[in-house]
């Protein structure tokens, strides 16, 4: 973390946030994944500080943010009402730019779809809309080259059902993977060590966090009609899509929010699902590009 970082606690749902922020001007939003912390966005952030006021936060359960100990406690409803009470904290009069990576796209999606008058533009990286990916699974084999797409894209979700397995994920992180986790995004993923990856509190994000995918993969899409929010998505939308991502192919992400998106952009980029540490120049140079080209328009 650089020196010119500022640091505040949030209140959030029940919850405390810890929030992190760098630069001046338009606010720009970052939102990390699972089992990442706001860490994972540092050399982005850096990059992008000399022309927006950039803010990342702990979500609930990762890094200096509380862990509330009960699944439900990581539904969609608490961790969109987490994300509004920065907003009221960083940016109370102004839509931000919101970029959400792995976990915290899929939440961010939510958000966009729930709040968008908080938004002047959004950039999805790593991360469909649950809705939106729902939809993709079911009318995906009716196109030629359909059903190959979808097995491609189950075999690459394996881990959704395997974290539902109540314990064993758990004794998988504690008994070894946590300690190998850093070697593991080195060997397959390309991601340099050192820069707070991972975390030091990687065993207990990655433990804690098993509870987004048990309290909103699972009858994710039903909450979301129950409560009434459409999927269409009316804010400008970026997709970033690392063509070398080990769980979401290029076809899940480029095509699922096309039904709802008016404002649609789909940005490939020859990297994996972490590329945001291999290749933060050129995420920051599409965020900027994007957040820009929304403002202006």
């Amino acid at each position: 973390m650089s020196d010119d970082t500022r640091t505040r606690r949030v209140h959030g749902d029940g919850v405390e946030l810890a929030v992190y922020e760098r630069g001046s001007g338009p606010t720009v939003l970052l939102v990390h994944g699972y089992p990442d912390t706001h860490a994972v966005w540092d050399a982005v952030a850096a990059r992008l500080a000399d022309r927006f006021h950039v803010v990342a936060y702990d979500v609930r359960g990762a890094g200096a943010s509380s862990r509330p100990s009960r699944r439900e406690a990581y539904g969609f409803q608490h961790l969109v009402a987490d994300m509004r009470a920065v907003l009221d904290a960083v940016s109370p009069d102004a839509p931000v730019h919101l970029v959400g990576h792995d976990w915290g796209s899929i939440q961010s999606w939510e958000a966009v779809r729930e709040m968008p008058g908080r938004f002047a533009s959004f950039t999805s990286i790593s991360g469909p809309c649950l809705a939106h990916a729902s939809h993709w699974f079911r009318t995906r084999p009716r196109r030629p080259s359909g059903v190959p797409a979808v097995a491609r894209q189950l075999a690459r979700s394996w881990y959704l059902a395997a974290f539902q397995v109540p314990v064993v994920p758990e004794l998988v992180w504690r008994r070894g993977l946590a300690g190998r986790w850093g070697r593991r995004l080195e060997r397959l993923e390309g991601v340099p060590a050192g820069d707070g990856h991972p975390a030091p509190t990687l065993l207990q994000d990655a433990v804690a966090g098993l509870n987004l995918y048990r309290a909103n993969m699972l009858g994710g899409t039903r909450s979301a009609r129950r409560t009434g929010v459409s999927p269409k998505v009316t804010v400008p939308t970026q997709v970033i899509v690392p063509t070398k991502d080990t769980y979401a192919t290029a076809a899940l992400a480029a095509e699922a929010p096309r039904p709802f998106t008016g404002h649609l952009r789909v940005r490939p980029v020859a990297t994996s699902h972490w590329g945001l540490l291999t290749r933060p120049e050129e995420f920051a140079r599409l965020i900027a590009e994007h957040a820009e080209q929304a403002s202006a328009a």
